[in-house]
């Protein structure tokens, strides 16, 4: 289930949307030129660590491990990512969509069980 086309669809909208939360409160947080540097900077960082570690052939991706990392400390990061991003949105007051983030992501973990189970094991 968690390789579904659909439900990687909605992995994906998920990752942007937490990668657009991260931007946003960072353009929040400051004035003038700086806000530039943290609404690009941190969604940046948060893609790079996403795409940089990865469990070695993760059917749900493309294979592809740049840094071959543990399947429980993947998914630590995969949650950490999108709870700093729903978090993110609360905190710049727009609670509905930091909580509907944080609801999403919980119900495709739920369906995924499949791939928690492999991470979880490899």
């Amino acid at each position: 289930m968690g390789s579904h086309p659909l439900n990687l669809a909605v992995r994906f909208v998920l990752e942007l949307s937490a990668l657009s939360a991260l931007g946003y409160w960072g353009w929040t947080q400051q004035e003038g030129s700086a806000r530039w540097l943290w609404a690009i900077g941190l969604p940046l960082i948060a893609a790079v660590l996403w795409g940089t570690f990865a469990v070695p052939n993760d059917p749900s991706r493309s294979g592809q491990a740049p840094i071959p990392t543990p399947g429980s400390l993947r998914l630590l990061l995969e949650l950490a990512i999108f709870a700093v991003g729903a978090v993110a949105l609360i905190a710049s007051q727009r609670a509905s969509a930091g909580m509907a983030l944080a609801i999403v992501t919980v119900l495709h973990y739920a369906i995924s069980y499949d791939r928690i189970l492999w991470l979880l094991r490899n």
